[in-house]
């Protein structure tokens, strides 16, 4: 098992991805609604079927069937016979069996001659009187050999859901990935694509699938077209993922686009190991469909790639950095200021705008420009040793200059003891550590960034030190594994 979750990127409301919403929304109206509606009619008639004759006249007949045509199903089955708490999974059976209920339906298991047919006939009237009209299996897709040929479900599959579960699993996927590219495709190609992922996937799906029994259902195949969106969308822009292959679980940083390839493979080697009540080419189809209308929006020019469409206009920036540093020499250091945070606003991933920014403001340390040019630097991707050198050294200065005092937020504190802890500056990272537990000791970040510390410290052979936090540990992550080292210590 395999999966992903970009961290990098947030939703902007100032322009909302109100498609992906609705989208969201529509999901859960229709499972909510129409689907939870069925399901809830089905409960009560399986519920009368149980108490009906029916159980006893029908059910060791198709467990006999079952032995017949599905040994492995067929020898489970005989084991829940007996058992009358089995009887609702082996009705749920016995119902998505269509040949073995066609022939019970044609009087061929229960005959007119059987002296229990009159009381046989009059429950299973009752009971298929009482289930709904169908709505999941008319708008899923349908595997069985025999089909009817529905296109349309290729788009209104997507929109089902066979679990709570597997519903709010899919939104969430939905959300990480939807907003990103609804806003780099602009609302109506989101759509348009989503769609198109959906049938992609779908078609996928039903050649792999073709002649076995079952539905297709879920959202997943439009949202692993999201994904091959998404990866092919940023390409080789580095973005930090938590990631998780079995039972391991990390963050790495990495080309989106290399993600493509191990999302593919962990979608042939499921599928190739048979799991099971999983739709593995359906995401498989909907991978290569994203991926596939990406690359052409992006050859269209439909679609710019996230790294130019939030690049600034080169001449304008230059200006703004030419301003500042003839203002800058000319001491009109509120005016240099200025210029430089219009700098910043244009390219705010600039560490080299950013240090010539907070050189500028330091000279007037009380400044408002002085604490942001600072936030601005804390809050830099540390992927490589020089960021997390200027995040360093613009620290101690800031600390030490900064007027009337720093104003460092607990996000920022925890998350530049972890670096510090990452380059071996313990004395600072144990300092932030025992900020945190006075000024937010319930931060949501505070576990993960002691554990950070401690490991670092650990690991550097500093075991006095790293142990001095362990009361602190126990309280806040007593099974987290550096805990529990430090209580081996």
């Amino acid at each position: 098992m395999f999966y992903a979750i970009p961290l990098e990127n947030r939703p902007s409301w100032r322009n909302p991805p109100w498609m992906t919403v609705l989208l969201i929304l529509l999901n859960m109206i229709v499972f909510w609604g129409p689907q939870r509606s069925e399901e809830n009619a089905r409960e009560r008639a399986a519920d009368y079927y149980v108490k009906s004759v029916l159980p006893a006249l029908e059910l060791p007949p198709f467990v006999e069937w079952l032995e017949k045509t599905d040994p492995k199903r067929g020898k489970l089955a005989r084991r829940m016979l007996p058992h009358e708490e089995a009887y609702a999974q082996l009705l749920e059976g016995l119902q998505n069996d269509r040949k073995f209920l066609a022939k019970l339906r044609a009087d061929e298991i229960i005959k007119p001659a059987n002296p229990r047919y009159d009381e046989w006939k009059r429950d299973r009237q009752q009971y298929e009187a009482m289930l709904p009209a169908p709505f999941t299996a008319r708008w899923s897709q349908d595997y069985s050999k025999d089909a009817e040929f529905k296109p349309w479900t290729w788009i209104t599959a997507a929109f089902l859901h066979g679990s709570t579960g597997h519903l709010l699993g899919n939104m969430l996927f939905l959300f990480l990935f939807g907003f990103s590219v609804e806003l780099a495709l602009g609302r109506g190609t989101y759509l348009t694509f989503y769609l198109l992922g959906a049938v992609g996937a779908s078609l996928l799906a039903g050649w792999a699938y073709a002649g076995k029994e079952g539905y297709g259902l879920g959202a997943s195949g439009a949202i692993s077209a999201l994904m091959g969106m998404y990866a092919v969308m940023y390409r080789l822009r580095r973005i930090r993922f938590f990631y998780q292959l079995f039972f391991y679980f990390n963050y790495v940083t990495a080309p989106a686009l290399l993600l493509l390839p191990a999302w593919i493979a962990n979608e042939l080697m499921q599928h190739w190991l048979g799991g099971q009540g999983i739709a593995y080419m359906a995401h498989l189809g909907g991978l290569l469909t994203g991926a596939a209308l990406m690359a052409g929006a992006l050859l269209m020019r439909r679609v710019k790639a996230p790294e130019a469409a939030s690049a600034p206009q080169p001449d304008r920036f230059d200006e703004h950095v030419a301003a500042a540093q003839k203002y800058g020499a000319a001491m009109k250091f509120d005016r240099a200021c200025a210029e430089w945070r219009a700098a910043a606003a244009l390219r705010p991933g600039d560490a080299g705008t950013l240090r010539a920014w907070f050189n500028t403001a330091r000279l007037q340390p009380a400044s408002d420009d002085f604490h942001h040019a600072a936030r601005r630097i804390f809050r830099l991707p540390a992927t490589d040793p020089a960021t997390l050198a200027l995040q360093h050294a613009s620290y101690k200065t800031y600390l030490d200059q900064a007027r009337p005092g720093a104003r460092l937020k607990p996000d920022d504190m925890a998350r530049l003891a972890r670096r510090f802890a990452r380059i071996r500056e313990f004395a600072d990272a144990d300092k932030l550590c025992r900020i945190l537990l006075k000024t937010a000791p319930d931060h949501a970040e505070l576990p993960d960034t002691l554990s950070a510390c401690a490991n670092g410290l650990l690991h550097a052979g500093e075991r006095d030190r790293a142990v001095s936090l362990l009361p602190d540990l126990l309280r806040l992550a007593p099974n987290d594994m550096v805990t529990r080292a430090l209580q081996r210590a």
